[in-house]
């Protein structure tokens, strides 16, 4: 096994082994479950709004962290407006999501 030790003022504080090795030891414990979940996929831009609303997230405040108006994400949302990709992953990164594709 492959493991860096890393250590603070002489006493260890961190191991850190390969990803292929860590997930091993988690199927040999019985715990082969993913250690972190991946953050949700949006496919395209009509499942935006079922999105913002599953998170529990309203209109205005994913307009101000994407830094749009509220009004013109509620156009994204209808689909009477298209987005370039920067807004997108604006998008994206306001709703902790990935994935975007152009449709």
């Amino acid at each position: 096994m492959n493991v860096q030790v890393i250590a603070h003022e002489g006493k260890a504080q961190y191991a850190v082994l390969p990803w292929a090795e860590y997930q091993q030891l988690l199927k040999e414990a019985g715990r082969d479950k993913p250690a972190a979940q991946e953050s949700p996929t949006l496919a395209n831009l009509r499942e935006l709004k079922s999105l913002r609303e599953q998170a529990g997230l309203t209109l205005e405040a994913v307009a101000r962290d994407a830094g749009i108006s509220a009004h013109y994400l509620q156009m994204i949302e209808s689909g009477e407006r298209e987005v370039s990709d920067v807004i997108q992953r604006t998008l994206a990164r306001a709703l902790g999501v990935s994935g975007w594709q152009n449709e």
